[in-house]
């Protein structure tokens, strides 16, 4: 055991005996502290965070693999939320911790996006290469994320989570999220256009399949127009990362159609800058351990009980098709098509599901991704560069199966049927919608609203069926991220499979061993 250790187990001891001791000896240690954002933070609450935190700090401390005290800060993370929330502990406090972490991870994401994809179409040196890389990722992606859907829909036909839900329950429920509904469409652009595209009255339902197509259709030009950017700064700026992939893509294919001497030393500096990059996810990753812990913490503590025991059943049915989706599909499409072991992909990957869990963002968790793929499932650089980022971008498998959930639930709440039409236009709307759509926290809510719209829904009841389901949503949210990064991970291998190219990658080992050990501990 390490002496550092040693010093944060007995630092916990301390607070925790220090707590015990001044409670006995009458010293009123539910006195304000200082003001959290849930209310007053006692003396009590102070100790308490000090000996959960010290004990956590001391078993991250441990000699053992970065991956595995990711895991380690995933389990105290729950660990101490549960204890926060049933000690009414704000365990917010330790959330800035878990906010740096996102911050710093998030900040490396466009330029590891722009310059290994600019670097590794521009190394191709083929446009065909290109082509075929790009015709086998989407497709993958527009098949899958309709396999989720239909498994969403499938799940919610056959266990019908919004039968039972008492119509009091729903409208306390829905009363009691309104405002953060509200808030959370007021306050982000993606929110503000969410609240937009609710408030229209909502569209003539399509009478055939050749309405459908036609509503989808003009979704599609929207999507395909939107991803041309106007200005490529802008969008890198912004983060817009459907643009951003447009731009370095356009840009690596003309970098091919130069004279090699002459493009050179631009792909030489995007080369550089990737290289440099990847180092940086190596040193924040030092800090992920911790960052878990406290998103988690933070998150669990502040979870309604008594929400998810009224929506345990529609909670059930969305993770339920979730782990089916994942540990179904995904596998069996890499035995199929890249002929390799399920078990072997799924260990490989593991090292991503935690921080893709407690980041809630397919794009916050792409370094990690782009790094476990290449290093722990042997797919060359220049394969995952391309097919990761576009894959955070527009795949969304996850999220596209609880739009069809979620979508049957708040049908079945109203007591309102939705026919083999409708679901087929939530299969279509749900896959369309999930192109372009950012890989940030609680984005599946904008996806919904537009599911909800192609189906004819009024705005008064999306406003309340959102309003119903957003406090679970977070957790849910957690859920279909892991599996929306285990998809991005099944297409890279994939394709490189029937590109000849898999096992290029920097493999460690057997591809199963820890893939992060160099990053350095932080004392």
């Amino acid at each position: 055991m390490r002496p550092i250790s040693l010093v944060f187990f007995a630092l916990g001891g301390l607070f925790a005996v220090l707590r015990v001791v001044l409670g006995v000896a009458g010293v009123d240690i539910g006195a304000e502290a200082f003001a959290a954002d849930s209310g007053p933070f006692t003396w009590a609450h102070l100790l308490d965070t000090a000996a959960g935190c010290s004990i956590a700090i001391g078993v991250l401390q441990l000699r053992f693999g970065l991956a595995t005290k990711i895991v380690l800060g995933l389990v105290l993370g729950l660990a101490f939320g549960f204890y926060a929330k049933f000690a009414e502990l704000d365990a917010s406090v330790i959330k800035p911790v878990g906010e740096m972490f996102l911050k710093l991870i998030t900040m490396i994401v466009v330029p590891l996006v722009f310059a290994s994809l600019l670097s590794g179409v521009a190394s191709l040196g083929d446009v065909g290469k290109l082509a075929r890389f790009g015709s086998k990722t989407i497709a993958y992606y527009i098949v899958t994320t309709c396999i989720a859907v239909t498994i969403g829909l499938v799940a919610a036909n056959l266990f019908k989570p919004g039968a039972d839900l008492d119509t009091s329950v729903r409208d306390d429920i829905a009363t009691r999220y309104q405002a953060e509904a509200s808030a959370k469409m007021e306050g982000s652009a993606e929110g503000q256009a969410a609240k937009a595209e609710a408030d229209k009255p909502a569209e003539p339902k399509a009478t055939g399949f050749g309405g459908i197509l036609a509503q989808l259709g003009k979704r599609f030009v929207s999507t395909m127009v939107d991803i041309v950017p106007k200005n490529p700064a802008s969008a890198i700026v912004e983060g817009r990362m459907l643009q951003v992939i447009f731009f370095a893509l356009f840009l690596g294919i003309c970098l091919t159609l130069i004279p090699h001497e002459r493009a050179r030393p631009l792909i030489d500096l995007f080369e550089s800058l990737s290289e440099a990059m990847l180092k940086m996810v190596m040193i924040v990753m030092a800090i992920a351990p911790y960052g878990v812990f406290a998103l988690i913490a933070s998150v669990v503590s502040q979870f309604g009980t008594d929400v998810l025991s009224a929506l345990l059943s529609y909670s059930l049915v969305v993770i339920g098709a979730l782990l089916v989706h994942m540990l179904v599909v995904y596998p069996l499409a890499v035995m199929l098509f890249a002929r390799r072991s399920p078990a072997r992909f799924l260990r490989g990957i593991a090292p991503a599901w935690s921080v893709a869990f407690s980041t809630s963002s397919s794009n916050a968790t792409l370094p990690v991704t782009m790094r476990v793929v290449e290093r722990r499932l042997g797919v060359p650089e220049r394969v995952g560069s391309f097919t990761l980022p576009l894959g955070a971008t527009i795949n969304m498998d996850g999220t596209a199966l609880y739009q069809g959930v979620a979508a049957f639930f708040i049908f079945q709440v109203y007591g309102l049927p939705l026919s083999i039409a409708d679901q087929l236009t939530i299969v279509m709307t749900a896959t369309l919608a999930s192109i372009g759509t950012a890989g940030v926290p609680g984005v599946g809510l904008i996806m919904l609203i537009l599911v909800l719209q192609s189906v004819g829904l009024g705005a008064d009841k999306i406003a309340v069926g959102i309003a119903l389901i957003l406090g679970v949503d977070r957790i849910l949210d957690m859920c279909r991220t892991v599996v929306n990064v285990t998809g991005d991970a099944s297409c890279a291998v994939v394709v490189a499979s029937t590109e000849g190219v898999l096992g290029e990658g920097q493999l460690t080992g057997e591809g199963v061993t820890e893939p992060l050990d160099e990053t350095p501990n932080p004392a």
